[in-house]
């Protein structure tokens, strides 16, 4: 069964999966939603589960550089409460510190163009996360 990665922000979700073996995430799709609405990616969340046979969840954890916990992380922890009810599915939290950065630097270095940049850079922070889970295992 596979892991999905997400990538949880205020206007967007990115979505990683990995492979059955657990080694690789791939990029799937950025979810645009409203974080108001905790209910309004559900759907595309619930097609994603179903047709990729997750098993888990990896939600990125937003910490301030000394380890604090802000607001965006409270929001995550919030979400991940939500996938736990909605779905069912068990949860892990993973420190997601940079991973925006990281996946920012390896568009540009790919030569990705700002305005594309800007449509993947969420799906790519969720293979990040993802992939930093997977390889701790």
């Amino acid at each position: 069964m596979k892991k999905m990665g997400l990538d949880v922000g205020s206007k967007t979700i990115g979505v990683a999966v990995s492979d059955m073996l657990g080694w690789t995430a791939q990029g799937i799709k950025t979810i645009r939603w409203e974080e108001e609405a905790i209910t309004s990616a559900d759907e595309e969340l619930r097609q994603i589960i179903q047709e990729h046979d997750i098993s888990e969840v990896v939600i990125g954890l937003p910490k301030h550089m000394n380890n604090d916990i802000g607001d965006r992380g409270e929001k995550a922890l919030h979400y991940q409460k939500h996938i736990e009810k909605t779905f069912g599915l068990p949860t892990v939290m993973w420190d997601e510190r940079l991973s925006t950065m990281a996946a920012e630097r390896v568009l540009l270095e790919a030569d990705v163009s700002r305005k594309k940049r800007k449509k993947v850079i969420d799906k790519m922070a969720a293979v990040m996360i993802l992939q930093g889970y997977l390889d701790s295992k």
